[in-house]
Formats: structure tokens, C-alpha cells, sequence
């Protein structure tokens, strides 16, 4: 299953999309992960300053 950003926690600094290595997380107000490309590697819920990222259900 892919990783989902909680958008009631995303602040948009950056620091998972950084880490993607598939590219799947897309910039916006706050920021998207593209389940279709999400790799479910956890790069960017590792690098989450506030912990917005978690496995998707």
C-alpha cells in the first residue's frame, strides 16, 4: 500500500519529496503522494520533521 500525508499535519517543507526515489510525491499547499507511483519504500515518512506520513490502509 502506498504512504499517505496527513494534510492536517503537512507544513510543505519539502523534506519528503527530496527523498522519493520514484518521484511520487507532488508539491502543492500542502504536499500529495501519487499512490499509483509510491514505491512503499518509507523514504519520506523517514524524513518527515512531523511525522505527517504513514502507511497508507
Amino acid at each position: 500500500m502506498a504512504y499517505k500525508i496527513d494534510p492536517d499535519l503537512c507544513t510543505a517543507c519539502g523534506a519528503c519529496k527530496d527523498e522519493c526515489p520514484v518521484d511520487a510525491i507532488k508539491e502543492g499547499a500542502v504536499y500529495t503522494i501519487d499512490a499509483s507511483l509510491c514505491s512503499d519504500c518509507g523514504a519520506c515518512a523517514d524524513n518527515c520533521p512531523v511525522e505527517a506520513i504513514n502507511p497508507g490502509k
